[in-house]
């Protein structure tokens, strides 16, 4: 059964503050990827359809398929994970999240839904989407 990953997304303004400094990385690099200390025990349920979905200013507000998990070790930190993630950023309904450290499983069934690409509220700009769900009307 697939699970996801919830990750704040510590110094990012806004999905399209995110969507910039993943496209230097992946001309950069090749690949869009997260670094983490831990490794997922539930790692075959995350790589099978999971997503990251990203908290950005307090709020779930977008996600990305994870398309791969790899353990790295290096001799000056020792292991670490690697989240290889889609470049598509989907945006979903906001969701108020408060912080915590790390990252955290979430379940299919928790899981904020996908903002329909023609539906009014993808069109709105962020912040006012942001400012609807907080007040429950979308």
């Amino acid at each position: 059964m697939t699970v996801h990953i919830q990750k704040l997304c510590v110094g990012i303004e806004s999905i399209e503050h995110l969507a910039e400094r993943q496209d230097m990385r992946l001309k950069r690099q090749g690949e869009i990827a997260h670094h983490t200390r831990m490794a997922p025990k539930r790692r075959d349920e995350i790589v099978d359809g999971g997503s990251i979905y990203w908290v950005i200013k307090g709020q779930v507000q977008v996600r990305q398929r994870i398309i791969g998990i790899e353990i790295l070790t290096a001799s000056d930190t020792g292991k670490r994970c690697k989240f290889v993630l889609d470049p598509e950023l989907v945006p979903v309904r906001p969701r108020p999240k408060r912080a915590f450290q790390g990252w955290r499983y979430l379940a299919r069934e928790d899981a904020p839904p996908d903002l329909e690409k023609n539906a009014i509220a993808a069109k709105l700009p962020e912040k006012m989407r942001a400012e609807l769900a907080e007040l429950g009307l979308i």
